[in-house]
C-alpha cells in the first residue's frame, strides 16, 4: 500500500484530499438533514434528534479515526478524535460567544450535559494514560451515556415513572425541556419520506468513502513533507473535519441559541470518543501509549473544564470567556508543535502552556460576578408544558435557584 501511494505525484495526493474534504463535508451536511427528517417521522424528541444530528455531524471524523486505527496509525485516529474535541471548544463555544458577544445558558442545562462531557474526558484521559483498557472505558462511557440518551428521549410521563427520588425527576424533566425549547428551532424539520432513507444511506456511503480518501491523502501527504502523525491527525484532520460544527454552532449562537450550541459541542464531543476512539479501539486496540497522545486528552479535559466553569458560574458565556477558550487552544496548538518539533513532550511544553491558561481561568473565575445585568431573553426559562398537577406548588422547576440536588 505505502508503495503504491509512493507512486502517486504530490500534486495528486494534494487534489485527492481537497477533493475527499469537500465530498465528505458536503455529504455529512445532506446526512445530517435526512437524518433529521427521519428522526421526525419517528417521533423522536427535539433533544434526541440534536444528539442524532450531532453524530451524523461527526461522521468524518469518525471515519477518518477508525480508518486510521484499522490502518494501525493510533497516533492519526486518537489525534482526529481527541484533537477534533479540543477545536471543537474552540470554535463553537469560544468563537461562537465572540460572535453572539453572549451566549446565556441554563445552569441545569450546563449540569446535564456538562456531567456527561466530564465524565467522557475523564475516561478518555485514562483510556490515553493506559489506566484502563478501551474496552473498559467503552462500558465505562456507555454506562453514563446510555442513561443520558434515555432521558432526552423521554418524555415527562416516563422520567416521573423512574425509580428515583421526585426531585430529581422533577429536575431532569426541567432541564431536558430547557434544552428542547432552544434545540427545537435548530433541529426543525418536516416529516421524513422513504426517499429521505435511501438519501441518507447514499450520503453515509459517500461520506465514509470520502473521509477514508481524505486521512489516507492527508497521511501520506504528512509522510511526505515529514508532519509527524499528531499534527496530520491532531490538528490538520481534527480542524478539516470539524468544520460543519462549528459553521453550524455559530449560526445559532447569533441567533442566541445558547442550549443549542452548548448540546452541539458536548455531544458531539462525547459521540466522538465512543463511536469514533473506544469503539474502534476496542476492536484493533489503541497503540503504544505516547507522551504527545496524553498531551491532547489533557487538553481536551482541561478545556472542558474552563468552558464548563464559566457556562455555570455566568450563565453563559460571554466574549471574554470565549477569548479564554480561544487562547487555550492556541497555547494547546503552541505546546503540540513544540512537542512534534522536539520529537516528545519536554516537561515546559507540558506544564507551561497549561498553567497558564489554568492560572487565567482560576483568576478570571475568582473575579466578581457583575449582577446588575438584565436577564436576556435567550436566558428566560420558558414554560414547561406540562400539567400543573405533575408539579405541586411547593416546588417550582422554574425556580433559578433551587436548593434540590441537582443544584439548579
Amino acid at each position: 500500500m505505502r508503495g503504491r501511494r509512493s507512486a502517486v505525484p504530490t500534486g495528486v495526493w494534494i487534489v485527492l484530499f481537497l477533493l475527499g474534504t469537500g465530498l465528505s463535508l458536503g455529504s455529512s451536511w445532506i446526512l445530517v438533514s435526512r437524518l433529521e427528517r427521519l428522526g421526525e417521522r419517528a417521533g423522536m424528541s427535539e433533544a434526541l434528534l440534536g444528539m442524532v444530528a450531532a453524530l451524523a455531524a461527526d461522521a468524518p471524523e469518525i471515519t477518518s479515526a477508525v480508518t486510521a486505527l484499522a490502518h494501525g496509525q493510533a497516533s492519526v485516529g486518537a489525534g482526529v478524535v481527541v484533537g477534533s474535541n479540543v477545536f471543537n471548544l474552540a470554535a463553537l463555544l469560544g468563537l461562537g460567544a465572540l460572535v453572539a458577544g453572549r451566549i446565556g445558558l441554563h445552569r441545569r442545562v450546563v449540569w446535564l450535559s456538562g456531567t456527561v462531557a466530564l465524565w467522557v474526558a475523564l475516561v478518555c484521559v485514562l483510556t490515553v494514560l493506559g489506566a484502563c483498557s478501551a474496552v473498559a472505558g467503552l462500558v465505562l462511557v456507555a454506562f453514563v451515556l446510555g442513561p443520558y440518551l434515555f432521558v432526552l428521549g423521554s418524555g415527562p410521563e416516563r422520567l416521573a415513572r423512574l425509580p428515583l427520588p421526585t426531585e430529581w425527576t422533577r429536575w431532569l424533566t426541567a432541564a431536558v425541556h430547557e434544552e428542547e425549547v432552544e434545540v427545537e428551532d435548530a433541529v426543525a424539520a418536516p416529516r421524513g419520506t422513504p426517499r429521505d432513507a435511501v438519501v441518507a444511506a447514499a450520503m453515509l456511503i459517500a461520506v465514509v468513502a470520502a473521509s477514508t480518501l481524505m486521512e489516507s491523502a492527508g497521511t501520506t501527504l504528512g509522510t511526505r513533507f515529514g508532519v509527524a502523525d499528531i499534527i496530520t491527525g491532531g490538528l490538520v484532520l481534527a480542524i478539516v473535519t470539524s468544520l460543519p460544527n462549528a459553521v453550524a454552532a455559530v449560526y445559532l449562537a447569533s441567533r442566541g441559541r445558547g442550549a443549542a450550541v452548548l448540546s452541539t459541542a458536548l455531544n458531539s464531543n462525547a459521540l466522538n470518543i465512543a463511536v469514533g476512539l473506544l469503539l474502534p479501539a476496542a476492536i484493533t486496540g489503541l497503540g503504544p501509549r505516547t507522551g504527545q497522545g496524553i498531551l491532547v486528552a489533557a487538553w481536551y479535559a482541561g478545556l472542558t473544564v474552563v468552558a464548563l466553569a464559566f457556562a455555570y458560574r455566568d450563565r453563559g458565556l460571554t466574549r471574554l470567556s470565549g477569548s479564554v477558550i480561544i487562547g487555550g487552544y492556541a497555547m494547546f496548538v503552541a505546546a503540540l508543535i513544540a512537542s512534534a518539533l522536539a520529537g516528545y513532550v519536554t516537561p515546559v511544553t507540558a506544564v507551561l502552556p497549561a498553567a497558564l491558561v489554568g492560572v487565567v481561568s482560576l483568576w478570571l473565575l475568582a473575579w466578581p460576578r457583575r449582577t446588575a445585568r438584565p436577564e436576556s431573553a435567550a436566558e428566560r426559562v420558558p414554560q414547561l408544558s406540562v400539567s400543573s398537577s405533575e408539579y405541586p406548588t411547593r416546588y417550582s422547576p422554574l425556580s433559578p435557584d433551587s436548593r434540590s440536588w441537582p443544584p439548579s
